[in-house]
């Protein structure tokens, strides 16, 4: 089998692991990385063993596929380059800036017949996939993505860097439109929202709580649901999913109190556990390989339109 030519645009701290994962794929060649910062490129390719460029324009004729990796603000342009060189592309998330801009370039994808994948990575989340087959008519969803400080990210605040994840993951469980938004963000060291609270309410009655901070020393990132049979726990970076059904309940009563005592039990679920982001990698590669249709859909226009509308929230808000 010919291995695919791949190349990675942007190898800072995402960069990075594409490249890293790349390497350990046996079918693909990782050919080239590129950085602006030529002792960056340096730096990474030494590590994996390839080639580093500066300029990506470089690389065209000798990938292909790219995954890119660059700032959120040069998604569109980037894109748009390789997607005239009819390249397949993995794009970090968040897609683009703009629904008109992601929506050019689905359309530019599939007029040149290549595939465009956009870096969901927790749709890889090995528990998230058996979600689905747990997750029915949810009423309430707390979602929970916090961590430290980072400098890595300085062109993007904490609802495009961490909420998406959670946006795209509960607008795949709740069969229902958007009835209302509601957020409270606060700026605490980087000039954009370090720390967001969003509740979203659907037409079906489900309510939906996501908090993202990058000011919180502990990195937690749970995911919790509750439906009518079962309250369901999913730990992201354990790859566990819990599910507490109730067994029982029955109120007691003493001389001085009335007590209610509930008893459940737990169904832990197994979980082939795997790295998302090799899933994720090795999926957009075997696409390619079986000539796929995966430019990005309906669902990814949809996480970007939502994840947007609660920024235009948030900026109208600070205008006021």
């Amino acid at each position: 089998m010919e291995k695919t030519k791949v190349g990675v645009v942007g190898v800072g701290h995402m960069g990075d692991f594409h490249s890293r994962v790349y390497r350990e794929i046996p079918y693909v060649d990782l050919v080239a990385v590129v950085d602006v910062s030529a002792d960056r490129a340096r730096e990474v390719a030494e590590k994996y063993h390839t080639t580093p460029f500066t300029d990506y324009q470089d690389i065209y004729k000798l990938v292909d596929a790219v995954s890119i990796c660059v700032p959120t603000s040069l998604h569109y342009s980037v894109t748009k380059d390789f997607l005239a060189q009819k390249k397949n592309i993995l794009l970090e998330k968040p897609m683009t800036t703009s629904i008109e801009e992601a929506e050019e370039l689905i359309d530019r994808a599939k007029k040149q017949a290549v595939l465009l994948q956009v870096g969901h990575v927790e749709r890889f989340n090995a528990a998230v996939c058996e979600l689905k087959n747990v997750v029915k008519n949810p009423i309430f969803i707390e979602s929970k993505r916090l961590g430290p400080k980072t400098p890595r990210i300085d062109d993007a605040g904490v609802i495009l860097d961490l909420a998406i994840h959670d946006i795209d993951i509960v607008l795949s469980l709740v069969p229902s439109e958007i009835k209302r938004i509601n957020v409270a963000a606060s700026s605490v060291y980087s000039g954009l929202e370090d720390i967001a609270n969003i509740q979203m309410e659907f037409a079906n009655g489900c309510i939906a709580v996501i908090t993202a901070s990058r000011v919180t020393e502990e990195k937690i990132r749970t995911l919790a649901i509750t439906q009518e049979d079962a309250y369901i726990f999913l730990d992201y970076a354990d790859q566990e999913l819990h599910i507490h059904r109730r067994a029982s309940s029955d109120y007691f009563t003493s001389q001085e109190v009335l007590k209610y005592k509930q008893e459940s039990f737990i169904e832990r679920i197994f979980i082939h556990k795997d790295n998302p982001l090799k899933l994720e990698l090795a999926y957009f590669i075997d696409s390619i390989n079986n000539e796929a249709s995966l430019s990005s859909s309906e669902e990814d226009l949809r996480s970007l339109k939502t994840t947007l509308d609660i920024l235009k929230t948030i900026k109208e808000a600070i205008k006021r």
